[in-house]
């Protein structure tokens, strides 16, 4: 698999998530050329490659001993996520399709690189006999859990309701919205006090595209199910979150997520000017599964490059 990070860092090989820098050019305004791939979409075929903190994600400890299991972790931001913290000390377990191998023994490499164990569960969220033997597998491989991820999402654009299938929406709500319920609720006996569930939301739950009527509903759902969650788990001491990333550059974009006219111009009407990478999200998940997040419970911390939400 190619090295090419999508982001030149031989200007200044010493840049990382501390550098100070105008946030506006840190990284890439790119203009991604019209490109399509089959869903769930792999890292290697896309144009420009999106930077998931290979070159510039350094770690301070703040993770060390902790056990991790992140749905999505082949790619995009749930690589970003895995590599961040692995580089924090953490081990990993990965939940991925298995059509998604390749990109996941890439960031498996990397997380291994890192000196941290590395535990593939590959298989699909939509079976909920899948998402309870995952949490088993990672237990096992991990010995123990602490954090708990649910990244993984269906993105498919739509233009109008009366194409919307059935079985679409049934599989967005299913890998979106019953994964994380199913991985959650198997999970809970097995979390400590001190233990952190962070779940991926969006922009889309609070500015919903009209194209993408079933993901910017099972988004809204995150963000209700996290708030909820966070006040029945707080007197067991267990922190639950969400993140809502803005237009980040992943795999969910060229393969169906987005128009293939629109990919050109994706992320550049934000007011920083350009779509976001996936290693600018990893930093908000290393604050909420360490404990330098200790009083932040049913948070949405929303990292969209400006766009206006609650």
């Amino acid at each position: 698999m190619s090295e090419d990070t999508g982001r030149d860092m031989s200007e200044d090989p010493g840049k990382d998530q501390y550098t100070f820098a105008n946030p506006a050019q840190q990284y890439p305004a790119i203009a991604p050329p019209e490109q399509h791939q089959e869903a769930p979409g792999l890292t290697e075929q896309m144009e420009p490659r999106p930077d998931i903190g290979e070159s510039s994600y350094r770690g301070s400890g703040r993770l060390t001993g902790r056990k991790a299991l992140i749905t999505g972790a082949d790619s995009g931001i749930g690589a970003a996520v895995a590599l961040a913290f692995a580089r924090e000390g953490a081990d990993i377990a990965l939940s991925y399709l298995p059509s998604e191998e390749a990109d996941a023994q890439y960031v498996m490499a990397l997380i291994e690189a890192a000196g941290r164990k590395a535990v593939p569960v590959p298989g699909d969220l939509t079976d909920p006999l899948y998402c309870r033997e995952l949490v088993g597998a990672a237990i096992n491989g991990l010995g123990g859990l602490d954090i708990l991820v649910n990244n993984a999402g269906k993105q498919s654009f739509c233009e109008r309701l009366e194409d919307l299938s059935d079985d679409q929406f049934d599989e967005t709500f299913k890998t979106n919205v019953y994964a994380m319920f199913w991985i959650t609720k198997e999970a809970l006996p097995h979390l400590l006090p001190g233990s952190s569930i962070i779940n991926t939301s969006s922009i889309e739950a609070y500015q919903p595209s009209p194209i993408l009527l079933d993901y910017a509903t099972t988004k809204a759902s995150i963000n209700a199910f996290s708030k909820g969650l966070a006040q029945q788990l707080a007197p067991r001491g267990i922190r639950v979150n969400a993140v809502a990333p803005g237009p980040i550059w992943t795999p969910l974009q060229p393969s169906g997520g987005q128009p293939t006219e629109a990919l050109p111009t994706f992320g550049q009407s934000t007011p920083l000017g350009r779509a976001g990478q996936p290693a600018e999200l990893a930093p908000a998940y290393v604050f909420l599964a360490s404990a330098e997040s200790s009083y932040v419970l049913g948070e949405t911390l929303n990292v969209n490059g400006g766009m206006p939400s609650p």
